[in-house]
Order: C-alpha cells, then sequence, then structure tokens
C-alpha cells in the first residue's frame, strides 16, 4: 500500500491526519499543498479545493474525518475508534466538535488574524477582535472539553482515540496564537494537552512549523 498525504502541516486537519498516520505507525509520503496556490490538476482529486487529500495508490480520499475513518479500516491496531457503538459516537462527536466548532473560532477568527494574516502582508496584526475572542468565545470551548475528559486522562474510555488526535491536533493553532487552557481554570484539558503535545507524533508536526509561525507560540505552564 503506498499512501501520499497532500496538504500543509499548517492546516490543522492535515496535522490531525499526519498524527493519526503516525499513531498507527502507518508510512507516507506527504506533498505540501498550499490551497491558496494549488498545484495544476489539484481540482481533479479535491473537487472542492480542500486538504487533505488521500492518495492510496489508485485510489483518492477527501476530507481528514473521512481519510482517518478509511486508514481505521485498513489499520485497524491500535484501534482509534471504539468497538462499542456508543462510544464510538462519543469519540466521533468529539473530533466534529472541534473539527465544525472549535477551528471556526480559535482558526478563523483568532490564528488568522494573528499568526497566518500578519505573515502574508508583513503588517502587524490588529489584537482587538481577536483578544475578545480569546476573552469570550474560546473558554466554553475549553471548559466543554475539560468536562468531557475522563479521570484517566482520555476523552473516551482509558486509551487514545481519534477524539484525543483531533483535540490535541487542532488545539496547536491556539497555541501558535498564544493560547493556552488556563491551568487553574480547566486544569484536565491543559494537564491533557502538555502531555499529547510531548508526544513524538505531535512533536514532528509542532517543530517544523515553529519557526515560520512560532512567534506568539504559547508554552505550558
Amino acid at each position: 500500500m503506498a499512501y501520499t498525504l497532500m496538504g500543509s502541516s499548517i492546516s490543522p486537519f492535515v496535522r490531525k491526519v499526519m498524527v493519526f498516520l503516525a499513531e498507527k505507525g502507518v508510512a507516507y509520503e506527504h506533498q505540501d499543498v498550499n490551497p491558496f496556490s494549488p498545484p495544476d490538476g489539484f481540482r481533479e482529486v479535491s473537487p472542492l479545493g480542500r486538504i487533505p487529500v488521500l492518495r492510496h495508490d489508485d485510489h483518492v480520499v477527501n476530507d481528514s474525518s473521512i481519510i482517518c475513518r478509511y486508514l481505521e479500516r485498513l489499520h485497524p491496531t491500535p484501534a482509534f475508534y471504539p468497538s462499542d457503538p456508543y462510544d464510538s459516537a462519543r469519540v466521533e462527536w468529539i473530533e466534529e466538535y472541534m473539527d465544525g466548532g472549535f477551528i471556526p473560532v480559535a482558526g478563523a477568527k483568532v490564528f488568522l488574524p494573528l499568526v497566518l494574516r500578519p505573515l502574508m502582508t508583513g503588517k502587524d496584526a490588529d489584537e482587538t477582535e481577536p483578544r475578545k475572542v480569546i476573552d469570550n468565545e474560546l473558554p466554553p470551548f475549553f471548559e466543554y472539553l475539560d468536562n468531557q475528559l475522563g479521570n484517566g486522562g482520555y476523552f473516551v474510555g482509558n486509551s487514545m482515540s481519534i477524539a484525543d488526535i483531533s483535540v490535541a491536533s487542532l488545539a496547536v493553532n491556539a497555541r501558535l496564537a498564544g493560547v493556552n487552557p488556563d491551568a487553574k481554570r480547566f486544569p484536565k484539558l491543559h494537564a491533557f494537552l502538555k502531555r499529547m503535545h510531548a508526544r513524538p507524533s505531535l512533536q514532528a508536526v509542532i517543530q517544523p512549523i515553529l519557526p515560520l509561525l512560532g512567534k506568539r507560540w504559547k508554552e505550558f505552564d
């Protein structure tokens, strides 16, 4: 089986698949693709012009959640989707909570104006609106995630799942914008991210982007 993952590790969704593959121990080639200036023919493999795209031999799979589910079926161990139907639904809900809820706020309203746009334009960021989002809109996400974490340090059950990979991978964008869950207010989530971001799979996708995007990088307490 030959895998090629297309996309940039700046993207939280590409990063999620990269971490998923690393934790599975599955080898792949990475083709860096900027969706804002894609290579010729990219729409043929990505009809919506989005990343990531997974090429598997002669097959093409789109969307990070669908890609991870596809890979789980081909490489079932270690299992990142529980066999219990309800537990599986719960981990996929946490994944969707991050993809469809957290990132549209932390990405579009915080990471984009504070990190990406200044990099692209060479102009200093206007922090007024992002600061309001950091103070008012992100804490409810952190509170929910903190409440969902089990006492064993995982979101569902006693082992890593797609829920844990999703939260850890997508939270990198918030750290790049200088945001971490407060250790006193959200102790379980803070400890979870500190532990997860120290894993080799996360370090492998974090360290290469810090020279370019790490000006505001927030260390853990």
